[in-house]
């Protein structure tokens, strides 16, 4: 959001998650995770339920790093702890810091909240012209998807996986990504967390369209998960079965959003939308799943 407002060459420092645009991958590092790498879906869910049980944090911060990069503003979020370091660690820090920074939570769970909060952020880094123009150009897009989809004569019903085992339905903004491209979410409600369903209640929704989003992977990443778990997938005898990029456009509360709103509806409705840049959508063989 901050290079999408003109601000990449402010920003000073990011989190070990952030890698877009390529410039600010290159930028100090604040955080890391507490988790090991290479675990399994089930294994990652399970270690952090028990950090989180125990009060434990899933990513760490460098206080000293961000001491030393002396900035005036930071931006962080609260709303899920699962995805970024904790919010009291940051204000723990910056309560320390002298002169003491101005700490700005961004914490969407709609769509709408995303859009405003781009206005927060402009007005924080003093850049309101910057912030409403990005507003406009992504109305503009959304606009242009709600005319291409807005007589389809029948609304699939879409099934978000945030995750695969356990099984979590995608939840905040995702519905109504799903609604905005032209879909039916049976099981998400907008604004409200993900949460854990059993296949049972997943089989029973006979979703026509499966997409695997698991939070924080690339949609090759996507793809692997989804083949993993292909028999319960196979079993719930959806007509497509799509991968995409969640890290990229599903799963931050960002610009990019709408770019996920764009593939949802090439992915719904192919025929009115156009197909996104290659690497963003891997499609299954719903048949031919294998676990």
């Amino acid at each position: 959001m901050l290079f999408a407002l003109g601000l990449g060459d402010s920003v000073v420092g990011v989190t070990h998650e952030c890698d877009y645009p390529e410039e600010a991958a290159d930028l100090p590092h604040l955080t890391h995770s507490a988790i090991p790498e290479g675990l399994s879906a089930a294994e990652i869910d399970a270690a952090v339920r028990e950090r989180t049980e125990n009060g434990g944090a899933i990513y760490e911060l460098d206080a000293e790093e961000l001491r030393e990069l002396e900035p005036d503003l930071i931006v962080t979020q609260a709303v899920c702890e699962v995805c970024a370091v904790s919010f009291e660690d940051v204000t723990k820090v910056a309560a320390t810091m002298d002169p003491q920074p101005e700490v700005l939570s961004l914490d969407p769970t709609t769509l709408g909240e995303m859009i405003a909060d781009i206005t927060r952020l402009g007005a924080a880094a003093h850049a309101e012209d910057e912030a409403a123009e990005l507003i406009v150009e992504l109305g503009d897009r959304l606009d242009a998807i709600a005319a291409a989809v807005d007589d389809v004569e029948e609304k699939p019903n879409v099934l978000a996986l945030e995750w695969l085992d356990p099984a979590y339905i995608g939840g905040h903004w995702v519905p109504q990504m799903i609604e905005h491209a032209g879909g039916i979410d049976l099981l998400g409600f907008a604004g409200e967390k993900s949460r854990v369903a059993e296949w049972a209640e997943i089989e029973a929704m006979k979703p026509r369209v499966v997409v695997a989003m698991p939070c924080g992977y690339d949609a090759d990443r996507a793809a692997t998960e989804a083949y993993q778990y292909g028999d319960r997938i196979r079993g719930l005898h959806a007509e497509k079965v799509v991968a995409v990029d969640a890290a990229s456009y599903f799963s931050r509360p960002g610009p990019r959003l709408v770019d996920g709103i764009e593939l949802l509806a090439h992915i719904l409705h192919p025929d009115r939308v156009g197909p996104p840049p290659a690497g963003r959508i891997v499609e299954l063989d719903a048949t031919t799943l294998v676990g």
